[in-house]
């Protein structure tokens, strides 16, 4: 249990099981609540008045509704009751119940009376063309109360619904404004209200200091709290929100200041650039010329290497955009000065590739310790865990020496035997694929902290809003990749034009006749695999490598050369089908997203991508990469069946209507959230509920000012409130908010 200073906080962190009972804090658990925090934070979506008419003009189909509205008429039919309501502008909405005791059916004819207003809540249908509610929540607004308990003859289904009715009733008794709350089938939006007004009166004092309240210019917490969940008018719950949200940037940026004051106590080497070093001699033999943006970043990160302040980076550029000389040149510097550069990768496939592009590009100058090698060069090794025991152990000697000054490798560089002379720069490729314990491990093995450089084409949600909160640093490489050919992006719904598949494998026959190669990409190895990891029936089989290789080879793509390409093969295997399709001698490559970074097939110009709703927006941008990279355009199909799944649909139009990484980027952090900002979750709700990383920029960014300045105020270090603020940051960035409450 956490050790709590202030009465505010224990408060705030008791589970709702102690407040509620068992069965109301299961259904809260549904909506993700389990404290008294979780529920007092937890907002209405909207409002509605408890005077005046709704107007109907802007109901859809589907729309979550609830409406202040007149009854027109109703009727008694056979199992059914049939009203009618209308907002008073002549519009109307059909209202239909379904019972089969008919007292039900009756009493609810009563309350609805011909003049009556109500407030109706449900989800808005479409019937015979017009819009209706079927069997909606509501209570009149002028209606009579009824007692609580179970009624004799009725079923459990009807008294949660005539619980439901009661107290919406008693809500909109007790508010001018009635809010509406993100809500279950087991929990409605008014149960969710008594709830919240009956922990209120717990809630004593702020959660911050009246000096920092000040400061921020923000409502006190209690009357943020009744702003909120007991307003007279839109415009005061919104500034009850706005203390929330503060709330949430203030305490991440609280907390990430007092980090940063931990990290200045174990400073990094400075590494500054040294004139006629290995650098200088890379520069002068490199056969083109650096982008105005290469030259750029390269100067800022410079800057930084210099500095005892660890540097931490992130260097978002499109694929094949020039990333890799970037660090390249980052991590010459750093050798420069008598310390080692390790760049980490994500698979074998991509470690590889890294290890002989730097190789190439550097020539001689990576035959250090070799006969005949320039004075300044240095040692270039690869460490992945296929290699045999005896380079193994000739590449951990090279590195513990120092001999090796750049380091490419797997997750095999996480292991103990691996020890480093003296590791400066930390160079992450796509870290979407590694955790922050990960990354941490390795930089334990430095003396001391290293300077770390990330490299990715579209970041994850948490790498952005690690950016927007001032965490990370980002540099962005805009440059179209030269030489690069436009690509085209095609989303196929396979439910709607399902006769689209067989012209995707006559479009691979047709390119590689023309003498080119081409992708398909599945989300499965197995044809065991479904959607969710289960095996039930009635789940969605998902496409696999080793079931459509075969089907392929004998159907549709009959007579072509088709390799097969998956992360359970033998190394040795894997490499050797990569290497026939790097050298032309397989015309098509089924592979799972193993290929996704590092494999460049500058003949390859088509891609489909099976089932590519399963796919994230980063994996979606680097797949797609892997084509359109020598003189030919490139096409990329995108095939799912998708039905009603409005995030997935989302996601392959803008990919489809769109190639620029960042824009992607952006849709990804509003679509996928911003994951844990303090901790290791790489996306998702994590410790945000109102923050949004983008839109609250502003709220942010003046979180951060006032962080800094209250860290270091001397009040800050004896104030009981600003330490259980921070310790709450740092157990929900551990996910522990619960657990240890």
């Amino acid at each position: 249990m956490a050790n709590w200073r202030t009465p505010i906080y224990r408060e705030l962190s008791r589970r709702l099981t102690d407040v509620l009972g068992g069965r109301t804090a299961t259904a809260f658990a549904k909506l993700g609540i389990v404290t008294v925090d979780d529920l007092v934070r937890h907002v209405p979506r909207r409002y509605v008045s408890g005077t005046g008419m709704s107007d109907f003009a802007s109901l859809r189909p589907g729309d979550e509704a609830a409406v202040i509205a007149e009854v027109r008429r109703s009727a008694v039919g056979p199992g059914r009751l049939a009203a009618s309501i209308g907002d008073g502008s002549g519009r109307t909405l059909s209202l239909t119940f379904f019972a089969k005791n008919v007292h039900h059916l009756n009493h609810w004819k009563l309350l609805l009376e011909p003049g009556r207003r109500g407030i109706f809540v449900g989800k808005v249908g479409e019937f015979n063309g017009e819009l209706q509610l079927t069997n909606p929540d509501f209570v009149m607004l002028d209606g009579v109360r009824t007692g609580g308990g179970k009624r004799r003859g009725e079923t459990e289904k009807q008294r949660l619904g005539r619980e439901s009715r009661e107290a919406m009733s008693r809500a909109v008794q007790r508010a001018t404004m009635i809010g509406l709350y993100p809500a279950t089938k087991a929990l409605p939006t008014w149960s969710i209200a008594e709830s919240i007004e009956l922990v209120l009166p717990m809630l004593e004092g702020d959660t911050l200091p009246g000096w920092v309240v000040d400061a921020a210019g923000v409502l006190p917490f209690e009357e943020a709290l009744t702003a909120v969940h007991e307003p007279t008018s839109e415009a005061q719950a919104a500034v009850g929100v706005d203390r929330l949200r503060f709330d949430e940037a203030f305490g991440i940026q609280l907390a990430m200041a007092a980090r940063r004051r931990e990290l200045a106590k174990d400073p990094a080497t400075p590494r500054p650039r040294r004139a006629g070093g290995l650098l200088d001699a890379f520069d002068a033999a490199l056969p083109f010329v650096l982008t105005a943006g290469q030259q750029e970043i390269g100067e800022t990160i410079f800057g930084e290497l210099a500095r005892p302040v660890p540097m931490n980076r992130l260097l978002q550029g499109e694929v094949g955009s020039g990333k890799t000389v970037v660090a390249l040149r980052a991590m010459l510097d750093v050798v420069d000065n008598g310390g080692q550069a390790v760049l980490l990768a994500p698979t074998e496939v991509l470690a590889k590739q890294h290890h002989r592009s730097i190789s190439a590009l550097m020539g001689d100058l990576a035959e250090g310790g070799q006969l005949g090698a320039p004075e300044a060069a240095t040692g270039v090794v690869l460490l992945t865990g296929s290699r045999s025991s005896a380079i193994k152990r000739e590449t951990l000697a090279s590195i513990a020496s120092g001999e090796a000054g750049i380091i490419v490798g797997t997750h095999a560089l996480l292991s103990d035997p691996v020890e480093f002379d003296d590791l400066g720069l930390v160079v992450v490729d796509e870290q979407h694929r590694f955790g922050v314990e990960q990354r941490a491990a390795l930089a334990a093995k430095a003396r001391q902290r290293p300077h770390t450089l990330i490299m990715t084409a579209t970041p994850i949600p948490r790498s952005i809003a690690m950016t927007v909160f001032g965490d990370l640093e980002v540099s962005e490489l805009r440059e179209l990749p030269r030489g690069r050919k436009p690509i085209q992006t095609v989303f196929v719904n396979m439910l709607t034009h399902p006769a689209w598949v067989s012209r995707a494998w006559e479009r691979i026959r047709e390119e590689v006749a023309a003498g080119r190669q081409a992708f398909i990409v599945c989300p499965a190895i197995t044809g065991t695999q479904l959607e969710g990891g289960g095996k039930a029936d009635d789940q969605r089989a998902l496409a696999a490598v080793e079931e459509l290789a075969p089907q392929l080879a004998s159907g549709p793509l009959r007579g072509l050369r088709i390799g097969v390409v998956h992360g359970k093969q033998a190394v040795a295997e894997r490499d050797e089908t990569m290497a026939a399709f790097v050298g032309g001698e397989v015309d098509v490559l089924v592979a799972t997203t193993v290929i996704e970074v590092g494999v460049d097939v500058p003949n390859a110009s088509m891609m489909v991508v099976l089932d590519a709703d399963r796919f994230g927006l980063s994996q979606l941008h680097q797949l797609r990469g892997r084509v359109g990279r020598g003189e030919h355009p490139g096409l990329c199909l995108l095939l799912a069946p998708v039905a009603d799944n409005e995030h997935a649909l989302a996601r392959l139009e803008a990919m489809a209507n769109t190639t620029d990484g960042f824009e992607l980027a952006d849709l990804d952090l509003t679509l996928r959230r911003e994951g844990n900002v303090l901790g290791e979750a790489q996306s998702g709700a994590g410790t945000l509920k109102l923050l949004r990383a983008l839109e609250n920029a502003d709220v942010i960014g003046e979180a951060k000012v006032l962080a800094e300045r209250v860290i270091s105020d001397e009040r800050a270090a004896t104030d009981p409130l600003l330490t259980d603020l921070m310790t709450k940051a740092e157990l929900m960035a551990a996910g522990e908010w619960m657990e240890k409450s």
